[in-house]
């Protein structure tokens, strides 16, 4: 006499991951982004942060007072060499010229490129009596191409004590902003949100 005996099948075993990294270093984790009522949210930390006194558009344009809806490269850091150390960053970084300025002047062909204060057509004064342009980041906002009359001079910088609204850039505490800056790198995007 033959005896059958059914044994339970073998389950298959899940597939390990791909790779076995910690959320920080995956690429949604390389987005900061920011949303109302002035919140920026980076690698976990959420922080405080003051936008365009017209809220947040997606049509940007020149003295409109808004911050531009979407995502944004960092393209560079500027700071205040005579008032505090050069960020820690893996962007590119550099001191602040005493006439540096950047073209707001839509009809002009440096419009939203930095320029040498002073300057014939119309530019804003980076270099300021405040503490608010101590630490510039450059978003690559209506840069690649520029489209005259879409917004100039986009940038993260200090806010002022009472997070006031800013013309249209994002503005963080300076020590939230380096905070922030130290694990930026140039594949790091700001993402405005409605």
């Amino acid at each position: 006499m033959v005896v059958t005996v059914s044994l339970p099948q073998a389950q298959p075993r899940p597939a390990p991951p791909l790779f076995a990294a910690p959320v920080r270093n995956m690429a949604f984790s390389n987005i900061i982004s920011v949303s109302p009522p002035g919140r920026l949210k980076w690698r976990g930390q959420s922080y405080r942060c003051a936008v365009g006194r017209a809220g947040i558009v997606a049509t940007k344009r020149e003295g409109d007072h808004a911050s531009p809806l979407g995502c944004f490269v960092l393209r560079r850091v500027l700071y205040r060499a005579d008032r505090l150390a050069a960020p820690q960053t893996s962007l590119p970084v550099s001191a602040l010229a005493q006439d540096a300025g950047w073209c707001d002047a839509p009809d002009d062909a440096a419009y939203n490129q930095a320029v040498t204060m002073p300057y014939d057509a119309s530019a804003e004064m980076l270099w300021r009596e405040d503490p608010l342009y101590d630490v510039i980041v450059v978003l690559g906002h209506n840069d690649s191409p520029v489209v005259p009359g879409c917004g100039s001079a986009i940038f993260m910088h200090v806010a002022q004590p009472d997070y006031a609204p800013t013309e249209g850039c994002i503005a963080m505490a300076q020590d939230d902003l380096l905070d922030v800056l130290r694990d930026c790198d140039p594949h790091t995007q700001i993402c405005i949100m409605a």
